[in-house]
């Protein structure tokens, strides 16, 4: 197991701080996103506990992505993965985001 950490800069607050969305399941391939607002200082902090070992450059990659499509602020953003691929990773998390949203 590897957990890697990552924050970025959000300029979007929680419209309901205390609330979460959850998306994906932790299964062979694929991975569970759990957002909830959070006291960050203005930024989204993101957890990533994966199986996978050795691919944070490719995690800060979709990551960044994924902060410049959605630069949510005070929000806590974790993963738990099972070695899912870039594309399930940013899937997982629009959809997350858009359940969080509303």
């Amino acid at each position: 197991m590897e957990t890697l950490e990552f924050v970025f800069q959000g300029d979007r607050a929680a419209a309901v701080p205390s609330h979460h969305a959850i998306a994906g399941v932790v299964s062979s391939g694929n991975l569970e996103v759990l957002v909830e607002g959070a006291a960050q200082d203005g930024a989204m902090r993101i957890v990533v506990n994966t199986a996978a070992t050795g691919f944070g450059p490719i995690w800060r990659a979709v990551l960044t992505d994924f902060s410049v499509r959605h630069a949510l602020a005070n929000v806590l953003i974790t993963i738990n993965d099972a070695g899912a691929t870039p594309a399930v990773v940013s899937l997982r998390l629009d959809q997350a985001v858009e359940e969080f949203e509303g």
